[in-house]
C-alpha cells in the first residue's frame, strides 16, 4: 500500500519557477520508478518526467532543459523543479510510482491526487 502526498503547485507568471514535491508512505512495497504526469484542460494525461531507482531520467520533449526530476530516500520523495514556466505548462500534475509488493512481487502503480499548476502570461 502506498500513499502519495503532493505539494508545491500554485499560480505563477510565465518565466517563473515552481518546485513540486511528492512524499510516499509505502508499506510492504518497493518503489522502482517515480514519475510526474500532467493533464491540461481537455487533454490526455501525459508523462512529464520519470526517474528510476538507478537514477536514470527521462523527460518529455516540451520540458527538456526546463524541468528537473530528482529523488531522495527516507522519506521517499520525488521532486520536480520547474523553471522558465510557460502557459502551456498549465495543468494538474500527478505523482506516480511503480513498484513491487514485498511478499507477492506483483507490480503495481499508485497515483497522487494531483496538484494544480497555473502559469499566467
Amino acid at each position: 500500500q502506498v500513499q502519495l502526498v503532493e505539494s508545491g503547485g500554485g499560480l505563477v507568471q510565465a518565466g517563473g519557477s515552481l518546485r513540486l514535491s511528492c512524499v510516499a508512505s509505502a508499506n510492504t512495497f518497493t518503489i522502482n520508478t517515480w514519475a510526474w504526469y500532467r493533464q491540461g484542460t481537455g487533454q490526455q494525461r501525459e508523462l512529464v518526467a520519470r526517474i528510476s531507482s538507478r537514477g536514470s531520467t527521462l523527460y518529455a520533449d516540451p520540458v527538456k532543459g526546463r524541468f528537473t526530476i530528482s529523488r531522495r530516500n527516507a522519506p521517499d520523495t520525488v521532486y520536480l523543479q520547474m523553471n522558465s514556466l510557460k502557459p502551456e505548462d498549465t495543468g494538474v500534475y500527478y505523482c506516480n510510482v511503480d513498484g513491487q509488493g514485498y511478499y507477492t512481487g506483483t507490480y503495481r502503480s499508485y497515483w497522487g491526487q494531483g496538484t494544480q499548476v497555473t502559469v499566467s502570461s
